[in-house]
């Protein structure tokens, strides 16, 4: 299956519709305040009534209060909601819909020693550690080090960009995760680097099958071959 795709960070109606028209499953909508990507519920009531039945909306939240995570949830009907602080399991336990729980990892972690398995949430989103802010950083790592990581349930974020996304989802992850990988600045997609990030996404995939069909076909045109040979014999 093609590797999904999660646009976050969207504050603009006509990003997010480009997003979807493109291929992107899911629209990340910031509810921290601090972030200059955080929305109000009115904001992103109209992003939300554009997307309606196209995409699945994320709702990220950071040491919220309960209450003010229901607020957003039930005003926007989100489908996910994600968790990027410091939240204890309590804090993700009661919603009636899948929570994800982010991880922000320190570049030079060993990533062998985390137990995916685990973590008490319906997915794991692993970004990297930042001292001073809570996601959208652009601050990268070097992917290769996720192998050693069960990934099937796992959004992968932090600096990926068009330059490097093919490289993210030959790992196979559940998903593909960026902001600022996409932007001209904060909150603001830029159109050429958004179509580039999914096209480039996408296409790792559709060659990948691509060549395991033209194997298949060499191998039934050989098979064919063979049988001519034998007949003509």
């Amino acid at each position: 299956m093609a590797v999904r795709i999660k646009i976050c960070g969207i504050t603009r109606r006509e990003d997010a519709e480009l997003a979807v028209s493109l291929g992107a499953e899911m629209i990340g909508l910031n509810f921290y305040p601090p972030s200059p990507r955080c929305l109000t519920i009115e904001r992103a009531s109209a992003i939300a009534r554009a997307l309606k039945g196209r995409a699945r909306l994320v709702g990220i939240f950071v040491n919220a209060e309960r209450a003010y995570i229901k607020e957003h949830f039930d005003s926007l009907k989100l489908d996910l909601l994600q968790f990027h602080g410091d939240e204890d399991d309590a804090a993700m336990k009661g919603w009636p819909v899948a929570v994800i729980r982010a991880l922000r990892l320190r570049a030079d972690v060993a990533l062998g020693a985390i137990r995916i398995d685990k973590i008490k949430a319906d997915y794991v989103l692993i970004d990297t550690f930042h001292s001073e802010l809570f996601g959208g950083t652009g601050q990268s790592r070097r992917l290769e080090t996720l192998r050693a990581l069960d990934l099937r349930r796992v959004f992968v974020s932090g600096g990926l960009a068009p330059d490097n996304v093919a490289e993210a989802a030959a790992l196979n992850p559940y998903a593909l995760d960026v902001a600022s990988g996409v932007e001209s600045a904060p909150g603001c997609k830029d159109h050429d680097k958004l179509t580039s990030f999914i096209a480039n996404a996408k296409s790792f995939h559709m060659n990948k099958r691509s060549s395991r069909t033209n194997k298949r076909s060499t191998r039934g045109n050989s098979g064919a071959s063979r049988a001519g040979a034998k007949l003509s014999r």
